[in-house]
């Protein structure tokens, strides 16, 4: 028995020192980024030394390890890196998104609180990521939230030389006047000093198109009149009890039923059954804004099915079902290849009900 317990202490203090040593490796790396000291920092390449947010760069050189901030000195914009890409001598980072445009420095920072200056031209082209409206007319203001907005220059509708008027501008927003023009929808084509990017978000101008409520119901139906409630369980009606979404009145449908129909004659030919309103204005998109409170809203969007008695001018069939979020405006742009035949009237039918929900700025678009 003693001779056992003489072998076995041995064999324990070996595994003990083995964990101990094994922990305390495991603490000094912790973070998975290499054991490398800090040094004297010194740069030998940057590589690109000219970019613009997003792009990645590799900086060589000596003495770059522990790394520990990194920052671009125009507007001290910080930059994000991992640490685990941090060597003696390479530092791989991204150049932030807000990078200002320009030339300016990159500052480094060790642990030991070194800093290493590099240079670098920042590429801040304009970015919009979000808009106020996608609907305008001339001297309509429209607010453009982004990056590297404080220095543009020039705004105009893609494939035209329609300029806004710019009316002000900050890093992050940017307001113009949109001008008159001939298109129907086009993106915008945004330029700063170092250059020009085009929007993702299509604007439309709306006396080109076909308007179904924009303050109050349109006038211009099609084949002349003007556009008509054929509703059922539902009052539609002009209204200020809301804020619109950008002019001064909204669509207050009113479903006093469940299921009940906002519908929407659009305007047909009576004299010629073959003049339907699909035929008059080929649509492209059906756009407009809606809200609700209470709970959300489902709504059927559907065509007028075939008509009875001799004016056989309706023979179209589909369905679009839409959900109007509550306590929000949303816009929708809806493509009306769903509706197959021809038709001269949209039916707007709750899901469900009595419910309240408001529309504005309802355009068919080409």
């Amino acid at each position: 028995m003693k001779k056992f317990i003489h072998y076995k202490f041995p064999v324990i203090c070996f595994i003990a020192a083995t964990v101990v040593v094994t922990l305390y490796a495991c603490k000094k790396d912790k973070d998975g980024s290499p054991d490398t000291k800090a040094g004297n920092p010194v740069a030998t390449s940057l590589t690109p030394s000219t970019a613009a947010g997003g792009t990645l760069l590799t900086l060589t050189g000596t003495g770059l390890g522990q790394m520990q901030k990194i920052v671009f000195d125009r507007d001290s914009v910080p930059a994000p890196f991992y640490s685990t890409l941090n060597t003696e001598s390479a530092v791989v980072f991204r150049v932030p998104d807000t990078i200002s445009g320009g030339p300016q420095n990159i500052v480094l920072t060790n642990s030991d609180g070194k800093t290493l200056l590099v240079p670098f031209t920042g590429l801040a082209y304009p970015k919009v990521l979000e808009v106020s409206d996608y609907g305008f007319a001339a001297g309509t203001n429209l607010e453009l939230t982004g990056v590297n907005l404080e220095d543009v220059n020039k705004v105009v509708i893609e494939g035209t030389t329609d300029a806004a008027t710019i009316v002000s501008k900050s890093k992050k927003k940017l307001v113009i006047a949109m001008p008159a023009t001939s298109i129907v929808r086009a993106k915008l084509a945004v330029s700063n000093p170092t250059g020009t990017t085009i929007t993702t978000h299509e604007f439309v101008y709306k006396p080109n198109n076909f308007i179904i409520f924009d303050d109050d119901f349109g006038t211009a139906a099609a084949y002349g009149g003007n556009i008509q409630s054929w509703s059922w369980d539902c009052n539609p009606v002009k209204s200020t009890s809301i804020k619109s979404r950008g002019g001064a009145a909204v669509m207050q449908a009113e479903y006093t039923k469940a299921n009940g129909g906002l519908s929407l004659f659009l305007g047909c030919n009576w004299k010629d059954p073959n003049s339907t309103f699909n035929m008059f204005f080929p649509a492209t998109f059906l756009t407009f804004w809606a809200y609700t409170e209470g709970d959300d809203a489902k709504i059927n969007i559907m065509p007028d099915g075939p008509w009875s008695g001799p004016n056989k001018a309706a023979t179209a069939s589909g369905k679009l079902s839409i959900t109007v979020p509550k306590g929000k405006w949303t816009y929708f742009r809806l493509p009306v290849d769903f509706i197959k035949g021809d038709y001269s009237r949209l039916n707007l039918q709750i899901d469900g009900g009595p419910k309240t929900v408001y529309f504005d700025e309802m355009l068919m678009v080409k």
